[in-house]
């Protein structure tokens, strides 16, 4: 874990691998789900997980993106709290993480110093990305969310080749296929991005 969490002293680092259980999950597991009681936190060690808020009936919609050296914060404050998940986590690549007991995640709060502040640290950007995502569904259109999300993914992966397909992008827009498709095609009509087989590729600043 020294690679992906360089914050974190040695000594807390093996305390985590002692008590911890590393899981290795392949694309495309849920590894929570919305109602479930969270009884570990989830930290990730390799490849990318993608946390969805799921409707009442149906849908469901993006939030953000956990990838190597960060932490669920809302599995930490659910399972803290023994309240439901209101989240979906999904592995969107093959990924490792360690499943951190909740016990085991207050005694570290008391212990270590570096944990505390990697646990706040994981509270701030989570709640910065949630308002993100609010401030995209409250003040802009369909056709500006969808040219902020590929931006954000293209800068995210580093890549402007997004290896998305139309329905995976209408999934974490919480919107349809068709009206997607739609301005995607819009988008490319303008020199924006470039339409290939189950992939998008950006040719606008990120």
């Amino acid at each position: 874990m020294k690679l992906h969490f360089p914050d974190l002293e040695p000594s807390l680092r093996e305390a985590i691998a002692r008590t911890g259980m590393l899981r290795e999950v392949p694309a495309g597991e849920t590894l929570m789900r919305s109602g479930q009681f969270l009884k570990y936190t989830m930290l990730v060690a390799e490849g990318r997980i993608r946390v969805y808020r799921e409707g009442e009936t149906e849908g469901e919609i993006f939030m953000y993106d956990l990838e190597p050296g960060s932490a669920c914060a809302l599995s930490m404050i659910c399972a803290a709290s023994a309240k439901e998940s209101k989240v979906m986590g999904k592995a969107e690549t093959d990924a490792v993480v360690v499943m951190l007991p909740i016990e085991e995640m207050e005694n570290l709060m008391r212990e270590y110093k570096s944990w505390y502040r990697f646990v706040v640290e994981s509270y701030r950007s989570r709640f910065e990305e949630l308002l993100e995502v609010l401030d995209s569904i409250a003040f802009h259109s369909m056709d500006e969310r969808l040219q902020l999300y590929l931006a954000k993914q293209s800068a995210k992966l580093g890549n402007s080749i997004l290896q998305l397909t139309h329905q995976e992008i209408a999934t974490d827009l919480n919107s349809s296929r068709e009206v997607v498709s739609r301005l995607l095609k819009k988008m490319e009509q303008r020199g924006l991005v470039s339409l290939h087989r189950n992939a998008v590729e950006i040719n606008f600043p990120v």
